[in-house]
């Protein structure tokens, strides 16, 4: 045989274990152009994922089995992120020209002046970034530290479904790597400032870009679920029922007025009230534009309310418009699933770096 249809080793499947689900993504590419092999999402297990930090192991690897099943992928190595806010980030000048090696050994000695926990609990990387622009005989070193539950965590739950975590990212960095196939979309060269707005079930975060590089982010508790709840409470429906009825509809026609208006409003000052901390923080007083991604980010007409109240262009994320799709995978499924599906494609894009 001559291998032409085995997939590459280094493909990775992108994964992104979220508060609600776990999503899976697998992605080629030929010459520049991707395409999306294989996808699919899978709810979990009530209280499985607190605040992004993963307390029932169990539930949450019985889900990427189903989500693996799903997909259809024999893939079998992935990339997973951890939550910004449980990494700790530094950029340090060290000596210019060490190896890989010699850096690591000196950043493990030097490493407590950074971390406040002690090295045996620690997972360290670091990537070098280039010569210091004070100094050339220095290099510009960013070092990234996490728990090392946080990671192992992880790393065990997909092991129960029979993968293999190669990578483990942080979701900023995951969200910046997909910006970059929605930079081309939005037109006005590489200078944008631009503000993305993850909303999530219970969380949301607002990571601000400039130049295709993050400057800014900020998580607080606020999400989907409010409106789930207020559909339980109002039309006494199950947790299921009201999460199916958000996104199928048939639910009374006082709804949009009554309950998903009021929620839109609620987004809205969410947005606002983060972007008010971002210019509050010092150099910017605008951005450019406002991407929203997270599972409400579908939800219909929350685009033009935000850039209605807020004068700033407001776009819903779609990382696969210019995308071929494989014929396994359904358009139409994919396209209502593509703003929360920006943390497992910039996960995905890890199989080309």
């Amino acid at each position: 045989m001559l291998g032409l249809f085995t997939k590459k080793a280094n493909t990775l499947l992108g994964i992104d274990i979220s508060s609600t689900s776990v999503k899976l993504l697998e992605l080629s590419r030929t010459g520049n152009r991707y395409r999306v092999e294989a996808y699919a999402v899978e709810p979990l297990p009530p209280n499985s994922v607190v605040e992004k930090n993963i307390s029932d192991m169990e539930g949450v690897g019985q889900a990427l089995s189903r989500v693996v099943a799903k997909a259809k992928t024999g893939v079998k190595s992935a990339a997973v992120a951890v939550a910004g806010s449980a990494v700790i980030t530094k950029t340090i000048e060290m000596e210019a020209g060490l190896t890989d090696d010699e850096l690591e050994n000196q950043l493990r000695i030097e490493a407590d002046q950074y971390i406040p926990y002690p090295l045996e609990e620690v997972a360290i990387d670091f990537e070098v970034q280039g010569l210091s622009a004070r100094n050339a005989d220095r290099a510009e070193v960013l070092l990234a530290a996490c728990r090392r539950e946080n990671v192992e965590v992880r790393e065990g739950a997909l092991a129960l479904a029979g993968l293999t975590a190669k990578v483990v990212d942080v979701e900023a960095y995951a969200l910046e790597r997909a910006y970059g196939l929605l930079e081309a979309q939005l037109g006005g060269g590489s200078e944008l400032t631009v503000a993305i707005v993850d909303v999530g079930a219970t969380m949301t975060t607002l990571s601000v870009l400039h130049a295709g590089r993050t400057i800014y982010t900020r998580e607080q508790l606020f999400g989907g679920r409010q409106l789930t709840e207020e559909i339980q409470r109002r039309y006494g429906l199950s947790v299921e029922e009201a999460g199916l009825a958000k996104k199928q509809g048939g639910l009374p026609d006082d709804y949009d007025s009554e309950v998903l208006q009021p929620f839109r409003e609620a987004v809205v000052q969410q947005v606002s009230r983060s972007l008010q901390f971002f210019f509050a923080a010092g150099q910017f007083n605008d951005v450019d534009y406002i991407l929203l991604a997270g599972g409400t980010a579908s939800i219909p007409g929350l685009d033009r309310l935000i850039q209605q109240k807020l004068g700033t262009q407001t776009l819903v994320a779609n990382p696969f418009a210019d995308m071929a799709l494989s014929n396994k995978v359904n358009a139409g499924a994919l396209a209502s699933d593509a703003p929360a599906l920006m943390i497992a494609c910039g996960l995905a894009m890890r199989s080309f770096d």
